[in-house]
């Protein structure tokens, strides 16, 4: 969670490198992810850091208008350093998850609670892949470096180092998210 203004930069600049951004000027202006993003991230800040009530209510309005407009309902303060949300389509994540840094994330992922329940959601360690249409829900942990398959639905818990995939969800792989994210492959 950003508890500074330092925190809010090394998140960002985590951001950056997990979308694989150089920070042209094309890229600022015209790539609404990476715009999003940005967006999250100053919110989270202006929430956490700052008591100018405007200057919070405007940046989670901005939010929540570019969220509607790219089909993202996420939270503040849900995920960690290195996000990357590969593309625009619905992602709805609930105000309970905590997901961990260096995470990627795809189109039509639900990371939600049990039937009834308000914060049984899912907390997600580091390093986690999530393949499109995978759907996490309940009060479960999902360890670091986990690849969730497409198309998963995860309704219990799973140790970390492992993918996973198929409804309901089970171990198909020993094979972890080493090489799938960003992060670990170096900029040119």
């Amino acid at each position: 969670m950003i508890q500074s203004y330092q925190d809010y930069l090394d998140y960002l600049d985590a951001d950056r490198r997990a979308l694989h951004k150089r920070g042209s000027l094309k890229e600022w202006l015209f790539d609404d992810v990476w715009r999003f993003q940005r967006r999250l991230r100053k919110a989270e800040y202006l929430n956490n850091c700052r008591k100018n009530v405007i200057r919070r209510l405007v940046s989670q309005y901005r939010l929540r208008s570019l969220g509607t407009k790219l089909g993202f309902s996420i939270p503040m303060n849900a995920f960690g350093p290195g996000l990357a949300i590969a593309h625009t389509g619905t992602i709805v994540v609930n105000k309970g998850a905590r997901i961990g840094a260096n995470c990627r994330i795809h189109v039509c992922v639900n990371i939600g609670t049990a039937a009834g329940k308000s914060f049984d959601a899912p907390t997600l360690g580091d390093n986690v892949y999530i393949g499109p249409g995978a759907k996490l829900f309940g009060l479960i942990h999902i360890g670091d470096r986990t690849v969730i398959g497409a198309n998963a639905v995860v309704n219990k818990s799973f140790e970390g180092g492992v993918t996973i995939g198929g409804i309901p969800a089970k171990v198909i792989s020993t094979k972890d998210s080493t090489g799938l994210l960003p992060q670990d492959t170096p900029m040119a």
